[in-house]
């Protein structure tokens, strides 16, 4: 039996010891007396003391039935144990006991035995009352928790839409516990009684704790405070569920608390239908989906289609002889749903007033939002909406420069001057990592010092990265308003949007760190640490104030965008997206330009389906986002786990720790990888807490260059063609697997029996290898381990597009255009002529964006010089493609007559602006 702390989730944990436990009891009741009696005997009842422990969090089977079944173990009542151990084994496989009562004794008759979830249909699993649990927190002895759940019992209604069972805890610590275990949990009931400590003892429940942020600030309190304290803290870990405090508290004290997530307080202590009715409100209003209610309901009504839609209520598919295979593989509904906005009935996706408006409340409300956003055209348009929104020809915008190619797209559009920011390379895997706050203090001081603050307008960095490296958002934004104090923050969370709905994750998305700094900004501990600050900092120079934690001025405006790909990692349909919006000027500032940015982008006959998946997305992960977060991080920690541990495996493939791809100088934790063969599981809360940039454990980059194969290879000839697993993101040597909340431990298992007869065929092929192939196998694998190019950090503009020698901001508009005329470009071979070039002293300019894939992000833009280490990356490049370069012509390229006469008008825009603003 594995020990405790070889899981990394006590989620893991309860099934496989229910599973376990199942599958001794039965052996034991088949031969009581066996051989193996007495060691089964000692298994079983370590199981059940293991289990003791945590079954306190659960509704089912509760506290009641599990010292039943021990009882009857300890009676020696064998047979008795094992059927009810199976029943319960099999409700938890199958969720039956989220329909029905489960009966445990052997002597009942259970008709709906095999009722199993996954086999009944979606419109039948549709019309079932969706469970969840009431989590009541209050020290009660054994009586007193019957009398409070037959009470919540009693409340029940046929009419209600939902069932629920209650969990009673006795301590604050029982419930911080409780709701980061039970993610059946949508409600919390605090009452006067709890206690603060709790009983159990237990390792991986106190790594539980921790990720509620610990509770060494609380120990201080006085016992009345705690009910109102837990709801606080609740808001912190999980800010989507209810709480309601029943308290005995004057209205007085009650009203000046912070009660965090508290819907309602309640003083009458047992008006429980009052508290039945609220929590099932409650739950309902997470429930709510306007928009796709509405385009059912739609879909129900007769109408005769006289506007631009012949596929709109199928009619044109059901009167063809020809495409009826269309319409038998999509079914009805689909094409029952399509409309347009002109046509009435729905709503407007760009001037929304009814269903889609109310949707978008919604999504703001769950992902901590000022205002939200639908798009229907992907996260590519929602960067360019908010920078054509937000920017202004001529401002200044720091920007990683290896995000996503929409980010330049749109800096073209908007007209901005750029200036690129390098990531930290990772040249011995052909990967960058994120930009260092460092790097981005230094450009922003450097632009102060060139009197160029008032032009700088916003920072755009991608979190978290392809490769999962994560930032520190909030620090970042405090460190660059201490600088610029109105400074626009737009972070790419185009793979981070299930962030949100993990509380270790939550602390560094966009929006929650803007809340926070909005928060803190106004609290006198603040004010009074800023001026000390700024005391000690007078007539500071550069390096000191890159080498300090800046603190930013009070009077700083917070001002944030987030764009996220919900199709990406949570449930929507392809090319759903949204915009998430703090910023503290946008009604007075943004909002008419963004109107406007968004009619620009934004199609006039968006796709409704898209529109409805979005809002049904939302109220998934308002009720079971954290459980699906939850598992998806579990079955990458698995996968870790699996293939760090394993003999085989580790003699060709490496999982890539955080130590791996964050430089120590910006893990001030030290926190070296998530999993240790030796040690186990490390708490990952102190690392996420405070280091510059964390490793996101849902994605896990697996070094397989031990195989011999480039990255490339073995995702298509290997992965995908011969075992049918797809996979998005290679390097030279490595393959990425993301996890996201569909992703199950039966996939997780596959993918290691892959590896698994991969390495096995590997070692066999070998094993028959002549000395020539062995050297020709190891001069491979020291090819893609040793022999890499280092990665090209960006060079510079051309002159013809900067505005002087002082800074690097270059104008990549001008560039851009500029290319449009043929007459001004040329191709310049890379084994030829672009080396006469170079040797002859001209500045060789790209003409194009160049993106090599893998690894994707550009190497060149227009305006770019090309540089010796660029044109040595490129070379040693052997990827099927590279956006932007012809193999048959060559690079792109400026002619030197365009670059002198672009030289010319630049001056001549310059020396004009500078006599406009003398």
């Amino acid at each position: 039996m594995q020990s405790m702390s070889d899981y990394y989730s006590a989620i893991q944990l309860r099934a496989d010891r229910w599973s376990a436990l199942r599958e001794t009891t039965e052996a034991l009741s088949r031969e009581p007396k066996g051989k193996k009696a007495a060691a089964q005997i000692e298994k079983i009842s370590g199981l059940f003391e293991s289990l003791a422990l945590i079954e306190a969090y659960w509704a089912f089977p509760g506290v009641q039935a599990f010292e039943q079944l021990r009882r009857q173990f300890e009676h020696k009542n064998f047979a008795d144990v094992a059927f009810g151990v199976q029943r319960v084994t099999r409700a938890l496989t199958t969720g039956a006991y989220r329909r029905r009562h489960i009966p445990l004794d052997r002597d009942s008759v259970d008709t709906e035995d095999h009722d199993d979830e996954a086999m009944q249909s979606l419109e039948a699993r549709a019309l079932t009352k969706p469970y969840f649990e009431v989590m009541i927190v209050d020290n009660v002895n054994e009586h007193q928790e019957r009398w409070l759940k037959s009470n919540f019992s009693r409340m029940r209604r046929l009419e209600d839409p939902f069932h629920y069972e209650a969990v009673v805890v006795p301590s604050l610590q029982d419930a911080l516990i409780g709701i980061l275990f039970n993610h059946n949990i949508q409600a919390i009931v605090v009452r006067p009684g709890l206690i603060m400590e709790s009983k159990i003892e237990l390792p991986i429940l106190k790594r539980y704790l921790n990720r509620a942020g610990g509770i060494n600030s609380i120990e201080a309190l006085q016992p009345t405070d705690y009910g109102p304290e837990l709801c606080r803290l609740i808001a912190k870990v999980r800010p989507e569920l209810d709480a309601y405090l029943v308290t005995d508290r004057s209205v007085e004290d009650i009203a000046g608390l912070d009660l965090g997530i508290c819907r309602r307080v309640f003083y009458n202590q047992e008006d429980f239908l009052e508290l039945h009715l609220n929590i099932l409100r409650g739950v309902q209003a997470r429930n709510k989906t306007p928009f796709f209610t509405a385009l059912v309901e739609y879909s129900k009504q007769p109408t005769g289609v006289f506007h631009a839609m012949p596929i709109s209520r199928g009619k044109s598919i059901s009167r063809s002889h020809w495409i009826q295979d269309m319409g038998a593989f999509y079914g009805p509904n689909i094409f029952l749903a399509e409309t347009s906005a002109t046509s009435g009935g729905l709503d407007s996706l760009l001037e929304p007033t009814g269903p889609i408006k109310e949707a978008q409340e919604l999504a703001s409300r769950a992902f901590g939002s000022k205002q939200t956003y639908f798009a229907t055209n992907g996260t590519s348009t929602c960067n360019k909406i908010v920078v054509q929104a937000v920017v202004r020809p001529g401002d200044i915008v720091l920007v990683d420069r290896d995000c996503h190619k929409s980010h330049h797209y749109g800096m073209v559009l908007a007209g901005a001057q750029v200036v690129y920011l390098d990531s930290y390379p990772l040249n011995e895997y052909s990967m960058y990592g994120a930009v260092p706050l460092r790097e981005i203090k230094h450009q922003l001081l450097q632009l102060k010092a060139a009197g160029k603050l008032d032009r700088v307008r916003m920072l755009l960095l991608t979190n978290c990265t392809f490769d999962g490296i994560v930032y520190n958002v909030e620090r970042v934004m405090e460190e660059c308003l201490a600088i610029k104090p109105d400074i626009v923050f737009l972070w790419d969370e185009a793979w981070f949007a299930f962030a949100r709905f993990g509380p270790t994750y939550r602390q560094r998305t966009a929006m929650n760190a803007a809340n926070t700094l909005r928060e803190r900004l106004r609290t006198a501990e603040h004010i009074a640490a800023y001026e000390a600050q700024q005391a000690e900092l007078k007539d500071a120079d550069d390096e000191t104030l890159l080498n300090t934690r800046l603190i930013p001025s009070p009077g700083s405006r917070v001002r944030v965008y987030a764009t996220q790909s919900t199709h990406k990692t949570l449930t929507s349909l392809r090319q759903g997206s949204m915009i998430h919006v703090n910023d503290q000027d946008f009604k007075g500032e943004v909002e008419a330009s963004f109107h406007e940015a968004y009619m620009t982008h934004t199609s006039t006959s968006p796709n409704y389906q898209i529109i409805a998946s979005l809002d049904v997305g939302r109220r998934q992960v308002e009720l079971e986002g954290f459980e699906f977060v939850q598992r998806q991080v579990e079955a990458a920690m698995s996968m870790r786990r699996a293939i760090s541990t394993h003999p085989l495996l580790m003699k060709y493939f490496k999982v890539l720790t955080a130590g791996d791809m964050i430089p120590e100088e910006h893990r001030e934790s030290g926190v070296q990888s998530y999993y240790d063969p030796h040690q186990g599981w490390t708490d990952i809360w102190d690392c996420w807490e405070q280091d510059e940039f964390v490793l996101d454990a849902t994605r896990v980059t697996l070094l397989v260059g031990g195989t011999g194969w480039d990255g490339d290879t073995f995702k298509t000839d290997i992965l995908m063609d011969k075992y049918g697993i797809q996979i998005n993101k290679t390097s030279r040597n490595t393959v990425l697997f993301m996890t996201n909340i569909g992703t199950t431990r039966s996939s997780v298992a596959y993918l290691i029996e892959v590896l698994v007869e991969i390495a096995k065929e590997l070692d066999e092929l070998l094993d028959d290898a002549s000395i020539m192939e062995r050297r020709g196998f190891e001069k491979r694998v020291s090819n893609l381990m040793h022999d890499l190019p280092p990665l090209p950090d960006f060079s510079r503009f051309h002159d013809a597009f900067r505005t002087d020698q002082i800074t690097i901001e270059g104008d990549i508009r001008s560039a851009f255009f500029l290319s449009y005329d043929e007459k001004n470009c040329d191709y310049l071979e890379l084994e030829g002529s672009i080396n006469d070039a170079m040797d002859g002293g001209d500045d060789v300019v790209s003409a194009s964006f160049i993106i090599p894939y893998p690894p994707g992000f550009p190497i060149l833009v227009p305006g770019q010089v090309v540089s010796n280490e660029i044109l040595a990356f490129m070379r040693a490049l052997d990827v099927n493609e590279i956006h932007g370069y012809r193999a048959d012509l060559g690079l792109r390229v400026f002619t030197q007559d365009a670059l002198k006469r672009q030289a010319k008008t630049n001056a001549a825009r310059l020396k004009l602006n500078d006599a406009r603003n003398k």
